[in-house]
């Protein structure tokens, strides 16, 4: 495992500048001009070419692209080319939302997730057992955009229990995280299900039996820890999409996280904000899957010499 760690590193930093490289030039290749959108259009070509220079839009790309990647290196994401207020400010703020909004559903994904998945596969093929499954189905398929208005309609406008959007109170981040979550969760539901019917009849459980050991037990010390191992990996790769499902829910539910910046930095064509949203997000989706790697060599032994 030691001997593979600086392989996976190196690959970590070849991700993350790739991605800061296609995601830098496909931001400036995109049509419209953030110099047009902070002066107008009836402001003088004098005046765009003197805030061109000043914000250094006006060199060449590869030297915008160096001098980007080197201020991101040392913490500087630099100002918004609208307001001038310095990103990083901003950003810190955004990303506790999003990670907060991300860790909620996470929780309740997994909660909920492992609970149904248990209880489908201890009582297989029965009624309840049917109507968990459906219900995965049903949310696996619905995407965000979909979910998050019904919950608003059911929830908020029909029964008014929670708030519709915004984060004034408490209860406010209760249907962003549901939305989030409940694909994640009708995953989790799935995989621990299928996974616990496949070792259910294993070997080793049959050995446990005969051991006379309770089924209860059986289920928690036999069971799961063998469904742990894939759980792993769902779960790593699922909390990244989190992530990326965070820029339609924010937007929907007006949370103020990263997606809620994303998109009003990429309407009012704000270069800075929209890379550094773009390039946090990434990071984190890398990230994950990094540490779910490294988790998941430590958790099962068969992985650590590969």
């Amino acid at each position: 495992m030691k001997s593979s760690l600086p392989i996976i590193f190196f690959s970590f930093f070849l991700q993350i500048l790739g991605i800061f490289i296609v995601t830098f030039l496909i931001l400036h290749l995109l049509p419209g001009d953030p110099i047009q959108v902070m002066l107008g259009e009836s402001a003088s070509l004098a005046d765009q070419v003197k805030i061109r220079a000043e914000l250094g839009l006006d060199q060449p790309i590869y030297k915008q692209m160096a001098n980007s990647f080197f201020q991101i290196i040392h913490g500087d994401f630099g100002n918004s080319i609208l307001t001038g207020v310095p990103i990083k400010e901003q950003i810190v703020i955004a990303m506790k939302n999003t990670y907060i909004l991300a860790l909620a559903a996470l929780f309740i994904a997994i909660i909920f997730g492992l609970s149904g998945g248990i209880i489908a596969a201890k009582y297989k093929d029965s009624l309840l057992d049917k109507m968990i499954v459906s219900s995965s189905l049903f949310f696996i398929s619905i995407p965000h955009f979909f979910l998050g208005p019904l919950l608003m309609l059911c929830l908020s406008i029909w029964f008014g229990w929670l708030p519709i959007s915004g984060m004034e109170s408490s209860f406010s981040i209760v249907l962003p995280a549901l939305t989030l979550s409940l694909g994640m969760l009708a995953i989790i539901i799935k995989m621990t299900r299928n996974c616990m019917i496949e070792i259910i009849n294993s070997d080793a459980v049959r050995t446990a039996r005969a051991k006379g050991l309770s089924e209860w037990s059986i289920t928690i010390n036999h069971i799961f820890r063998l469904v742990l191992i894939p759980l792993i990996t769902i779960i790593g790769m699922q909390f990244g999409s989190l992530l990326s499902g965070a820029i339609i829910t924010e937007t929907l539910f007006s949370w103020d996280g990263l997606g809620m910046l994303l998109v009003n930095s990429i309407q009012s064509r704000d270069y800075p904000i929209t890379q550094t949203c773009i390039f946090i997000i990434a990071i984190s989706y890398v990230l994950v899957n990094l540490l779910t790697e490294i988790f998941y060599k430590i958790v099962d032994p068969r992985m650590r010499d590969t």
